[in-house]
């Protein structure tokens, strides 16, 4: 059974005095049982550990470079982010996709770094509405999937998240129907390629998540939680998201 996963992604947003919604979260949901997950800019992990560490919050980062170390001027490590706090790695999101033309297989360089450095990475993966329009939705995300995914990655490592492009913060999602097509379709992937590990690899949800619809979207089968951008920003548009999924 895959651990339930809230991870918050702030994107180019927040700083310092933002941090003190992690104690909000952290009061709130102190005996949840599901996983709660912060990934704010690279710049504030250092001083969100001093918050994360008194809860059950736990950060995150937005991407890393597939290299450990070197001259890569401007980048960072996950080993960098490691040693910041980090716990997990978004890599793969559509928006670096879309502006830093990256590929699958630069997705999966950065996936595979991540988990070297003994951090989750979680693997975005998501349509254009054009692909979703034209019924190539599941063949392009079946292809991100194969092409982004470390061949050697287990249950402990791996966070798949089904983003669809034209949802991200756009206000509209998929039909309730569409969303468990494409999870059901990543998780017999997801078998198929890593054993019975398959199973219990957690796939969240993204795109246009919020208080309103969370419990419908939790509600579906192998849907284990959300990655949510803008409605994390804030305790009180996060904290009803975690809540559903706890009571799912």
């Amino acid at each position: 059974m895959p651990r339930k996963l809230a991870a918050g992604n702030w994107k180019m947003n927040g700083n310092t005095e933002a941090l003190s919604m992690i104690d909000a979260l952290n009061a709130a949901h102190e005996a949840a049982h599901v996983d709660i997950l912060i990934c704010p800019p690279a710049h504030l992990l250092a001083p969100a550990r001093t918050h994360a560490d008194a809860g059950p919050v736990t950060l995150g980062a937005q991407n890393c470079h597939s290299a450990a170390q070197g001259a890569h001027t401007g980048d960072i490590s996950a080993v960098m982010l490691r040693d910041a706090g980090a716990k997990a790695v978004i890599v793969g999101h559509s928006e670096r996709r879309e502006a830093y033309s990256e590929t699958d297989a630069d997705v999966r360089a950065k996936a595979q770094a991540t988990q070297a450095a003994g951090l989750k990475a979680i693997v975005c993966l998501g349509e254009s509405l054009a692909q979703r329009e034209a019924g190539d939705a599941l063949p392009v995300i079946r292809s991100q999937l194969a092409g982004s995914v470390p061949p050697d990655s287990t249950a402990e490592n791996l966070v798949v998240a089904y983003e669809p492009i034209w949802a991200i913060g756009t206000g509209k999602i998929p039909t309730m129907d569409q969303i468990a097509e494409v999870h059901a379709c990543l998780r017999a992937d997801l078998v198929k390629s890593l054993g019975p590990a398959g199973n219990d690899v957690p796939l969240l949800y993204g795109g246009s998540v919020k208080a309103a619809n969370a419990a419908d979207i939790f509600a579906l089968p192998n849907v284990d939680g959300a990655l949510v951008g803008g409605a994390s920003l804030t305790a009180e548009d996060f904290s009803p998201i975690i809540t559903a999924l706890n009571q799912s």
